[in-house]
């Protein structure tokens, strides 16, 4: 049975002095059986989240938001998955702001995707169309390259052994006023787990762990996780207000003793 994962993404967002309150306030706040949760804060805050949590609720992992394709070198302002031993047991890889923003390659993607993998760091994989790509009837390919581009040659026994999830991110529901639906989602679940298969990764892929990331509140998570293929969440905006967090963990919580994970 696939697990069920909520990933916080604070982005730009918090400081170490304040970091650590909103990490135990969350963590309070989302304690549901069978539900792995996640908090991705900014890199100055990782040290803290982690001291705060590791007395507040050891439960709740914590994650980087991003991670270079080198080991070492001569690359300022980058951090190596080496650097983030200790700090942190997972990492979000090909973010859409990071392919928007740093203009991040599918093969880059991949490279990261590696090094997380090499270092023990559990990776989310994100992956997403953009709003001319949906409108042009390209969604499908657009997913489908950028998952053939990130795990093409690699070892999917290696990789799925590694924890790898899949984040589905529709680029054109983030901040645009328009909304995916559930059914949106589920069918990019479907299809992701089928260019796995594809990928020759065989049972790994029906097995694959598939999140939605786009837009996600307390309001609106039902709609994707009443999708049987849909497995949890990676949440932006809403993962600095606890309140939301708990609403959307307490959805997750449902899909977990569903699935039996919660005993």
């Amino acid at each position: 049975m696939r697990e069920v994962v909520v990933a916080a993404n604070w982005k730009m967002h918090t400081t170490p002095a304040d970091a650590g309150d909103l990490a135990r306030t969350t963590a309070a706040r989302t304690r549901e059986p069978g539900v792995t949760r996640v908090i991705c804060p900014p890199y100055p805050c990782l040290a803290a989240v982690g001291a705060a949590l590791a007395t507040a609720d050891p439960d709740v992992a914590v994650g980087a938001q991003n991670v270079h394709d080198e080991l070492a070198g001569a690359y300022t302002g980058e951090i190596s998955a080496p650097m983030l031993a200790g700090l942190a047991t997972w990492v979000i890889v090909g973010h859409s702001e990071r392919r928007r923003d740093a203009g991040e390659t599918d093969e880059l993607i991949g490279r990261k995707l590696g090094r997380a993998v090499e270092a023990g760091l559990r990776p989310i994989l994100c992956v997403g169309e953009q709003l001319d790509e949906r409108e042009a009837g390209l969604a499908t390919d657009v997913v489908e390259r950028q998952l053939h581009g990130a795990l093409a040659g690699r070892d999917p026994a290696e990789t799925n052994a590694a924890g790898l999830v899949i984040a589905y991110e529709p680029v054109w529901a983030i901040g645009t006023g328009r909304n995916a639906t559930g059914a949106d989602a589920a069918a990019m679940s479907d299809a992701i787990r089928s260019s796995l298969d594809a990928l020759g990764w065989g049972d790994f892929a029906a097995g694959m762990p598939v999140l939605y990331g786009g837009s996600v509140t307390s309001t609106n998570i039902d709609t994707f996780l009443a999708e049987p293929s849909i497995d949890g969440a990676l949440v932006g905006g809403a993962s600095l207000k606890p309140d939301e967090m708990a609403g959307i963990v307490a959805r997750a919580g449902m899909t977990a003793r569903a699935r039996g994970l919660a005993g």
